[in-house]
């Protein structure tokens, strides 16, 4: 069997395939249209001008927007959310899963999070070992945990999260807009090459002044594709503008979080106005241009649950944390008070009411204590 690094080696190679047939399918539109279309067949040099500069603007954007999302690296939980060096070693020891829970319950005491696995337990990852923030996911692909991973995506070879969702939305939207107006130009030229080429038999094409020439391909070819690529993009484009208003990831949309009173999709909705400028900022001049502009640390979101009516509350924890930070820096959690975490500020939420188990958690909490101290 070859080494892990050697299959890891060539798991990163292939993944570049879709990027890379991307790229070609982008270079050749580039070619035909502004080659092929402009330059040797549209005759009118007003409508070349036209549509030169908008199919330029669209072109830049698209590039600009792929290159973001594919070169953008994911950002990662900070350091607060690691155990420490004697809980790491407590944790390793133990064998007994609800000994485990409490120490991970002890070690998230004073971390922003609200929510828990489906068994009310911490999430926690043994891969990368490390307490999970709220809708952080770990990546088989990438072998990381992800900040409010969305999902992982091949056509970029990159994880979709909180460093790159903006960038991911803002691509998917150019190309939308790229195929739809490759399409919308070519279609009156492909009409008259698909006339022509029906027509070749005849001695002349009176009711076609093109020449039948290697351009009439490259714009037959072009509509097609276009028009494919627009209507499967237009779906994908559809069900993201719908979780960005929800304020849901992919992983979200289809399991929902678990918080302290059970799963709730709409956990981390504040309405539609507040969602989307989580996603792409307060300042509006800044929403089409692929730059990092999301609001938050990826660490720590607000939660209806906590705060109330969305409409009416500003949520706490976005004090110094709402600050526009960099996607490759390292992320700070800020601790959230104990009346503002009410996941974790007391016993009695993690516990059930049923009777006999207050005295079995505190059995728990007094071993675990007696290790530490050992």
């Amino acid at each position: 069997m070859a080494p892990s690094h050697v299959l890891r080696c060539c798991q990163r190679v292939v993944g570049w395939i879709p990027v890379l047939f991307i790229t070609a399918v982008a270079c050749w539109s580039y070619y035909a249209f502004v080659l092929e279309l402009c330059v040797f067949t549209i005759k009118s040099d007003a409508e070349k001008a036209v549509y030169m500069v908008i199919f330029h603007l669209f072109f830049i954007m698209f590039l600009w927007s792929y290159w973001k999302t594919i070169f953008t690296l994911s950002a990662n939980p900070s350091n607060e959310f690691c155990l420490s060096k004697s809980d790491k070693e407590l944790y390793e020891r133990e064998e007994r899963q609800e000994f485990q829970v409490e120490i991970l319950k002890r070690a998230a005491k004073n971390l922003p999070i609200y929510t828990t696995t489906a068994t009310r337990a911490i999430r926690y990852c043994d891969r990368c070992q490390l307490i999970k923030p709220d809708r952080c996911h770990h990546c088989s692909t990438c072998d990381v945990c992800v900040l409010k991973m969305d999902h992982h995506c091949p056509w970029v070879n990159n994880c979709v999260g909180f460093s790159n969702y903006k960038f991911f939305l803002l691509f998917l939207m150019y190309s939308l807009l790229y195929c739809l107006f490759i399409a919308a130009t070519v279609l009156q030229y492909f009409i008259k090459f698909w006339t022509l080429c029906r027509s070749k038999s005849e001695d002349s094409c009176p009711q076609n002044e093109l020449p039948d020439t290697r351009a009439k391909f490259h714009v037959l070819f072009l509509f097609f594709v276009a028009a494919m690529f627009f209507i499967s993009i237009l779906s994908l484009v559809s069900y993201h503008c719908w979780l960005v208003g929800k304020n849901r990831s992919t992983i979200e949309a289809f399991r929902a979080p678990f918080f302290r009173n059970g799963p709730e999709k709409d956990g981390f909705s504040l309405g539609f106005s507040k969602n989307l400028r989580e996603v792409f900022g307060d300042e509006k001049k800044y929403w089409l241009l692929p730059v990092f502009t999301s609001l938050g640390d990826g660490c720590s979101f607000p939660t209806r649950l906590i705060l109330g009516d969305p409409e009416q509350n500003v949520a706490t924890v976005q004090t110094d944390s709402t600050k526009h930070v960099g996607p490759n820096q390292t992320f700070p959690a800020r601790p959230l008070s104990e009346s503002q975490n009410h996941l974790l500020g007391s016993d009695s939420q993690w516990n059930d009411s049923a009777p006999g188990e207050d005295h079995v958690d505190k059995g728990v909490e007094s071993h675990v204590a007696v290790l530490i101290e050992s």
